[in-house]
């Protein structure tokens, strides 16, 4: 084998930047000596060449003009990690004509404009490694794409955003409101001064689009999804779903029956035994079943310089050795099997277990009408709970359905809430894993 180095240009020198340079920096040799030939960072591009990353660079690596790693023509590989739409797209598909491989943490770009990027690569005859786009250090990229590939994935399940769950974690531990945690993970470093994308939900919502379509074969399906944020939840609703042996966590859900794909990312509630609801603060877990392999959990950090930094190295490093061997076109999987067969399935059809919060006036009758409603919808009740009263002279009902079509009991939230008797909009969850539930057992 050839010891002719591989050169990386590094575009974007943010949190995920500085830890992939620093990995690559710090272990050369290492790499060198598993792979029988060298990785060498030619140039590292960022506007801000002046910030202190705490790394010690050779002189003239970090430039400010990317276009010096677009046009060199020793670059093999172009790593994107600016993140956002523009100028990430123009960046890596002039890269591409360039005849760059593509490595990139970028799951917002894949997600809603991917069609372009993987159609130009698939047009150059370049690979795009994305395994740092999903779950940090979790390679559940490559867990798809390649160990389970022998498969026909049914479902997944997956607490794939660090900062919903750690709020939730927090909320859940100590009792405490939604935005007093939110204040806090800002100031730990947990959420974004904007912190829309991953508490309302459109972060998880990403990286579904990408799991989803290299899981079952869908075009990329970002808009399709069914997404909704943990801003509603409360510690009184924690604390109910614990009394009914529950925890809430905000989940991506991807299901297969026949010839539909559910797919959609809202808070949940999951039975207290279940593996995934004891997975806590910043960590992610996907929970993914194949006919051939059963059921799997992948755990591990979902965000981070390093632990991202190092799902970056392991695209570079797979794309390296396919450079040495001519076996470019390896990483790809979303674009290139599409199956036409197959649908999204819409919110409204979706069939689940709710649970439902309301506060009604402790009057005779009360009950009759609310479960009235219910059941003229087709919907049944489980189980119960009343808490006293409050100062407005109103009661808490708690209800735990039956499975039910999201349909009919958005119908029937629409009906209940019109009732004088009931003096708040209803709160509702849904639920899975329990013992009618549609999901896992």
């Amino acid at each position: 084998m050839k010891k002719d180095a591989i050169q990386i240009g590094i575009i974007g020198f943010g949190t995920v930047g500085a830890g992939t340079a620093a990995i690559l920096l710090n272990r050369q040799k290492t790499l060198e000596k598993k792979l029988g030939f060298p990785i060498r960072i030619k140039h590292i591009a960022d506007l801000d060449v002046k910030r202190s990353r705490g790394l010690k660079l050779p002189k003239g690596m970090l430039i400010k003009d990317s276009k010096k790693i677009l046009y060199d023509p020793e670059i093999d590989i172009v790593v994107e990690l600016i993140g956002g739409i523009h100028p990430a797209k123009e960046l890596i598909i002039s890269a591409l004509k360039q005849g760059k491989h593509i490595v990139t943490a970028n799951k917002a770009l894949l997600a809603e404009s991917g069609k372009a990027i993987f159609d130009t690569a698939a047009k150059c005859g370049r690979d795009i490694g994305y395994e740092a786009s999903v779950a940090g250090s979790i390679p559940i990229i490559k867990v798809v794409r390649e160990s389970l590939i022998g498969n026909k994935i049914t479902s997944i399940f997956g607490i794939i955003n660090g900062t919903a769950n750690y709020i939730l974690t927090k909320m859940t531990e100590e009792g405490v409101e939604f935005a007093t945690v939110l204040k806090e993970a800002q100031s730990l470093g947990y959420a974004e001064a904007d912190p829309t994308f991953d508490i309302e939900g459109v972060d998880s919502a990403h990286k579904l689009t990408l799991m989803a379509s290299l899981s079952f074969g869908l075009p990329l399906s970002f808009k399709k999804i069914y997404t909704e944020g943990i801003t509603r939840i409360t510690p009184l609703d924690i604390e109910f779903a614990s009394e009914f042996g529950y925890r809430i966590k905000l989940l991506a859900i991807a299901k297969q029956v026949d010839n539909e794909v559910e797919l959609r990312v809202h808070p949940t509630m999951i039975p207290q035994d279940d593996l995934i609801s004891s997975v806590n603060g910043v960590f992610n877990a996907i929970y993914i079943e194949g006919d051939a392999a059963g059921a799997g959990l992948y755990y591990g950090r979902g965000a981070g310089d390093m632990p991202t930094g190092s799902a970056v190295v392991s695209d570079i490093v797979d794309i390296a050795r396919n450079i040495k061997t001519g076996a470019v076109e390896r990483l790809q999987g979303i674009g290139t099997s599409v199956n036409p067969a197959l649908r999204i399935k819409k919110m409204e059809d979706i069939r689940t277990c709710y649970y439902l919060r309301m506060s009604a006036m402790d009057k005779p009758g009360v009950l009759s009408k609310i479960s009235g409603i219910l059941g003229s919808n087709n919907i049944s009740i489980k189980s119960m709970i009343q808490k006293g009263r409050n100062k407005e002279e109103a009661v808490t009902l708690v209800m735990m359905t039956h499975e039910a079509r999201e349909k009919d009991m958005v119908r029937a939230l629409k009906q209940i809430n019109r009732l004088s008797i009931v003096s708040d909009k209803t709160m509702y969850l849904r639920v899975e894993g329990g013992e009618d539930s549609n999901g896992r057992h």
